[in-house]
């Protein structure tokens, strides 16, 4: 029996007179990584952020651990364990590498300073440009160790379920290879990684199921090697 760590129920969401989700189901078993796939407007960001509520839900249910959060509060949910990593790095750029991984405890008030260090020294393990970087500015980065530092600052609350929000955009195609090189390596390292990616074919490649999403419906689901040779898929999302 799978352990669904997340699951959204019929979840419908409207931005004034836009339906931005439709009756949207979705579900995250432990130890996997899920990926979100669809264009822009599609509805992927709306669906992280109902999950972390940062957005009002007009029906439908999201659970955590088999506890409803469905109204829970953002600062509540994220001491529940879910950590959202948002489009656009959002790093404190005045803070050292180091203070921004530190800011990212303060959602865990109460977190022991031992374990804060412990989850240190695990992310410079991970991301070892950041470790060679602690001192200087976050904004002095380039893009790709900027967006490093955003997943590694999320990492620092030590939660189950990672959320990613396009974390290869605006990267150079190496960095992009990179960069989901580390996500797996999240995943190996026990973490859960719900994705959100317009790069389709290596969001794919490396997510064990993956949900289709477009004009805010859930279109299509299925294993991510399955959704790579869908002709729906490739014509839609893979340029093929």
């Amino acid at each position: 029996m799978s352990d669904v760590i997340l699951k959204v129920e019929n979840l419908t969401v409207y931005y004034g007179y836009i339906n931005a989700l439709k009756d949207v189901s979705i579900e995250v078993n432990r130890g996997e990584i899920i990926t979100l796939i669809g264009g822009n407007g599609a509805g992927k960001t709306t669906t992280l952020m109902a999950v972390s509520n940062l957005v009002e839900k007009a029906e439908g249910r999201v659970s955590f651990l088999r506890e409803d959060i469905t109204r829970k509060a953002p600062d509540k949910i994220v001491k529940l364990g879910i950590s959202h990593v948002p489009e656009g790095r959002k790093i404190f750029p005045q803070l050292t590498v180091y203070e921004n991984l530190i800011a990212g405890t303060f959602g865990k008030a109460k977190m022991a300073k031992q374990r804060i260090a412990e989850l240190v020294e695990e992310n410079y393990v991970l991301f070892p440009r950041l470790k060679e970087r602690m001192k200087q500015p976050g904004g002095s980065l380039s893009g790709g160790e900027q967006q490093m530092l955003a997943i590694a600052r999320g990492l620092m609350m030590d939660p189950a379920l990672i959320m990613l929000d396009e974390p290869s955009l605006g990267l150079a195609p190496i960095i992009v290879e990179e960069i989901f090189a580390l996500i797996a390596k999240i995943r190996g390292n026990g973490k859960t990684v719900l994705l959100i990616e317009q790069n389709a074919s290596m969001a794919l490649s490396i997510a064990d199921r993956g949900y289709v999403l477009e004009t805010g419906h859930v279109t299509l689901t299925g294993t991510g090697r399955d959704l790579l040779v869908n002709p729906e898929v490739k014509r839609a999302y893979l340029g093929v």
